[in-house]
């Protein structure tokens, strides 16, 4: 029950932004929503006077359709039963002439939905918007209304057109609106309804604060029934039915349902569900439309996986998922040892903003949630952390698994370098490629979570994965590669954290994987600066680089042969690639040159060797300049 109690922890906390709409990314817009509510994506907004006459009525644009909706545990959880909303709902239901223009359904929705309507109208709780409702849907002409001002569109026999087609488009023009916000026929639209009173200046029922507490303390009339509340220990009206469309307003699955009343359904240890647990209406509406409201706010889902982190008292917190770059957002190059002093300063900067809110027993909750079947929903990761010791983990995380990227864009789509963790996502990028399908992606991201909250190593089977990726340039075009390999180092080098790697050249390590990955450096960038800026295909080095991973004794005496022809072509200015050759090979011993595969640390030398002799002599000026100052300051230079 812990998560339940800290979603209504939550949802208490915030309950001042309760109704307040914000927009997503994709514009679309969200909400914390009251108890006994729910959202739902309208199609037509229906607007009335306060006598209840109709005035006009419109198709709503799909950044505006989500709508706050009253609803009763019943409509709630509707499925193909005929239950409907107490205000808004869809034609089969508000329409008194929905027969006319589609034929006879079943059941009887509609009277259903006016009696649900005049008790509310008609209870001391009673709000006059909502009357005005009532009044113009008696007149049973909604349909009619809505053909009349072109929002719904019939045919000759005076029938809903199910699908636009070709032919009516010759006849009539351009595709309705309706047809462009509906994935179904017309017969499905959601209708909401707006009240225009003088005076007043919110006229949008399903933003309207005293319409919601009407609803709120008519329906909380309704519920009567007690039993012990297990998050709270209180005797309150229980919950007989839970939310669903927790992730969309289309998700039909739940985390909490025992609606199999039948048969074997409590196997004979319970005589109804709430002998498994009970849980109050008012705790089950509070933490599922937190959960919602953050899912919206902050969560992130990747094939119906949802990811979600926040913090119940103060939500934003840093994201675990993301990479370093997101965290400080500096445009600076960082690169070298001599960089990554500053860099540990940026990220203890960065993390340290989330540190100090007062409060030393703050928590971190992440949660991860996944449907198995399209009617249930299951919590698959749940971590309660105390948030200094989150804090720690993900400042440790990005100070280990790091590299320098230059896959990053800023705000004019200048390419950025940073130094720093991969997200989880390009972490995906690089062990499976860019077409990786989201199923594959969000087993990674979940795997990945306990090497950055817990400290736990890398799955190696992702390592490897990226490594072999990062080992054949050839397969991909150039940017693709330049990504995985940072990636991948970064990888390695967590891999090796005890080692202590940099992006820094360290010359002084002597193990073969490191110094065959600088000699493959070296010949890569010799015939790189022999061809020219202009010739853009792949150096020797490049092309032989998978085989030289599984081969490299045997495939470096094919990679020096061919360098030969770009050495003499080159003449004096080999002069120095040759002396550095022959430098690092002649720190590899004798029984270094087998046919052994390289490890994942030839990627780092490749890398490091690289970088160093592109390096431009402004660089390689301000980096003796810098450790001149940190020698005359007394500070240890590594």
């Amino acid at each position: 029950m812990s998560w339940l109690a800290t979603l209504n922890q939550t949802y208490e906390n915030h309950a001042h932004v309760i109704g307040q709409f914000e927009k997503k990314a994709n514009d679309r817009e969200y909400a914390l929503i009251p108890v006994s509510h729910t959202t739902q994506s309208a199609h037509i907004e229906v607007i009335l006077d306060g006598q209840g006459n109709f005035i006009t009525a419109k198709v709503i644009d799909k950044s505006e359709a989500s709508t706050i909706i009253p609803c009763t545990e019943a409509s709630a959880s509707r499925t193909s039963a005929p239950v409907p909303h107490p205000l808004f709902d869809k034609l089969i239901y508000v329409a008194g002439d929905y027969t006319r223009y589609c034929g006879e359904g079943k059941g009887t929705p509609h009277a259903d939905y006016m009696e649900q309507l005049l008790s509310w109208c008609e209870s001391p709780a009673a709000h006059p918007k909502v009357k005005s409702v009532y009044t113009y849907l008696s007149k049973g002409t909604l349909m009619a209304d809505l053909i009349r001002e072109k929002v719904l569109w019939v045919d000759e026999q005076e029938k809903l057109i199910e699908k636009w087609t070709p032919t009516l488009e010759e006849k009539y023009g351009e595709r309705p609106e309706i047809f462009k916000v509906i994935a179904s026929d017309q017969s499905a639209a959601f209708v909401r309804f707006a009240v225009q009173i003088p005076g007043e200046a919110e006229s949008r029922l399903w933003r309207d604060p005293s319409v919601q507490q009407s609803f709120v303390q008519f329906y909380d009339r309704l519920l009567s029934e007690r039993d012990l509340c297990y998050v709270t220990g209180e005797h309150l009206p229980y919950a007989d039915k839970h939310a669903s469309r927790i992730r969309n307003s289309a998700d039909k699955s739940k985390l909490i349902s025992a609606n199999d009343t039948s048969g074997f359904t409590f196997r004979g240890r319970f005589r109804n569900s709430r002998d498994a647990v009970s849980i109050s209406y008012e705790v089950s509406q509070k933490a599922h439309n937190a959960l919602k409201w953050l899912i919206d706010r902050q969560g992130f889902i990747v094939d119906g996986k949802v990811f979600l982190v926040w913090g119940p008292d103060r939500l934003e917190v840093p994201d675990p998922f993301g990479d370093t770059f997101s965290l400080y957002q500096d445009e600076e190059e960082a690169s070298g040892d001599l960089a990554h002093k500053e860099y540990a300063n940026q990220i203890r900067r960065a993390i340290g903003g989330y540190r100090f809110d007062g409060d030393y027993k703050a928590k971190v909750i992440i949660m991860v949630l996944d449907a198995a079947t399209p009617g249930r929903m299951s919590i698959v990761y749940y971590r309660d952390l105390n948030k200094e010791l989150f804090l720690d983990r993900l400042q440790q995380w990005h100070e280990t698994c790091l590299w320098l990227h230059r896959y990053r864009k800023d705000g004019e789509n200048r390419t950025i370098s940073f130094l720093g963790a991969p997200s989880s996502r390009d972490i995906a990028f690089a062990a499976y490629g860019p077409r990786a399908s989201d199923k594959i992606v969000k087993v990674l991201i979940e795997r990945m979570l306990p090497s950055i909250i817990d400290g736990a190593k890398i799955p190696l089977d992702i390592v490897r994965s990226a490594v072999n990726r990062a080992s054949n340039p050839v397969g991909m075009e150039e940017w693709e590669w330049e990504k995985t390999l940072s990636i991948t180092c970064a990888l390695v080098n967590k891999t090796y954290e005890k080692e202590g790697f940099t992006v820094g050249l360290d010359t002084a390590n002597k193990d073969r994987s490191y110094l065959f990955g600088r000699m493959l450096a070296i010949a890569d960038v010799l015939e790189r600066r022999a061809l020219g800026r202009d010739e853009k295909r792949a150096t020797n080095a490049i092309r032989y680089m998978n085989a030289f991973a599984q081969r490299p004794g045997r495939t470096w005496t094919i990679i020096q042969s061919n360098l030969q022809p770009y050495q003499a072509r080159m003449g004096t200015d080999a002069g120095y690639y040759n002396r550095l050759l022959d430098e690092v090979g002649s720190q590899l011993k004798a029984e270094h040159f087998t046919d052994r595969p390289l490890s994942g640390l030839y990627l780092l030398g490749f890398y490091s060797q690289r970088h160093e002799l592109y390096k431009s002599k402004k660089e390689k000026d301000s980096e003796a300049e810098q450790i001149n100052e940190n020698y005359e300051m007394g500070e240890d230079v590594q």
